[in-house]
């Protein structure tokens, strides 16, 4: 049989147990405002661009650079805090080739994706951003 020792009564608080807060909601992110401003933003960048000569291609990693900076930037004014921004701007010659591209993602409901093509008959730009929720 057991010696009767027994562990001692766990102390209990007195103070209120804390109730359950309700969620805060999810922030969001307006990806149609961004698509808008990805729109005007390529069309006024572009809109008389031509495909470099070779010695020239350093034009295009300009725009591309340029548009990167500026789409992130655009992100980060309209929702600051609580997304991570990833955009990926690409440019190409337009020599009347087809194209097609895919996106598959998974991920929370806030998170959010934009894209805006812009076309000419020397280029080709297609940007996608990516806003994705950290918290």
């Amino acid at each position: 049989m057991a010696s009767g020792l027994r562990s001692p009564p766990t102390p209990r608080s007195s103070a209120p147990s804390p109730r359950p807060s309700a969620p805060s909601p999810r922030p969001t992110f307006d990806a149609d405002l961004l698509r808008a401003y990805m729109k005007e933003l390529l069309a006024t960048t572009l809109k008389s661009a031509t495909w470099p000569e070779t010695k020239e291609r350093d034009k295009v990693k300009a725009w591309i650079k340029e548009i990167g900076e500026r789409v992130k930037k655009r992100m980060l004014e309209i929702q600051p805090r609580e997304f991570k921004y990833i955009v990926l701007t690409q440019i190409n010659e337009n020599a009347g080739q087809g194209g097609r591209a895919d996106l598959v993602c998974h991920w929370e409901d806030s998170d959010v994706v934009a894209q805006e093509v812009f076309a000419n008959d020397s280029i080709i730009c297609i940007c996608v951003a990516f806003a994705v929720r950290t918290i």
